[in-house]
């Protein structure tokens, strides 16, 4: 779809506490590829209310085919602030249950919902969470496996209906599947790894 739009959601409550340079780097790494033209809009959110919010008021009328969330993670889900979003999100009892379905009618088909945070798609949390969310939106859901920075590794990509390909002990540093503990920093020699810089998921990943 030429009209639909592709957005940036990051969490603005970093750049009011530590490290402050992390939170300056998603705000400004926003004009940068707007700049490059690989995005069409972004909004810093203090708060998953705020962000769902803004997804359903800018430009309503124009379906989304990619949403980038860029902030902090862990296995199985990510955060602004210290508010968690996982795989609950999908159960009607849920607080964002509503603005999410709502949020879910814009998606252009085989949309792209990338998770640009540490560890979120890593162990079996991290399985679970990239499947159900595939299943429940029909996008391909896209995160990755060890601690991101420059360097962002074990990248992964699965569309609704296909099974994660990747190992859910990839990137652990300590701990298992089941009750992982710690992860790997990202390197350029671990596996799936691009920058941050880098604007597109590469074939086969």
């Amino acid at each position: 779809m030429r009209d639909a739009l592709r957005l940036v959601i990051y969490d603005a409550t970093q750049t009011s506490r530590r490290p402050r340079a992390l939170g300056f780097s998603w705000k400004y790494g926003t004009h940068l590829y707007r700049a490059l033209g690989r995005v069409d809009a972004a909004f810093g959110a203090r708060s998953f209310t705020e962000a769902f919010a803004w997804l359903a008021r800018h430009e309503p009328t124009r379906p989304i085919r990619e949403l980038q969330f860029w902030g902090h993670g862990k296995w199985g889900r990510v955060f602004i602030d210290r508010e968690p979003l996982d795989r609950d999100v999908l159960r009607p009892a849920h607080v964002h249950h509503s603005a999410f379905s709502a949020f879910r009618e814009r998606l252009a088909p085989d949309a792209l919902l990338w998770f640009r945070t540490c560890e979120t798609l890593g162990a079996r949390a991290g399985h679970d969470f990239a499947a159900a969310l595939g299943d429940a939106t029909g996008a391909r859901v896209a995160g990755h496996t060890f601690v991101i920075g420059f360097y962002q590794s074990g990248l992964h990509c699965v569309r609704p209906g296909v099974a994660p390909h990747w190992a859910d002990t990839e990137g652990l540093a300590r701990g298992s599947a089941i009750q992982p503990e710690l992860a790997l920093p990202s390197a350029p020699d671990a596996p799936n790894t691009i920058t941050c810089l880098s604007g597109r998921i590469p074939d086969g990943f």
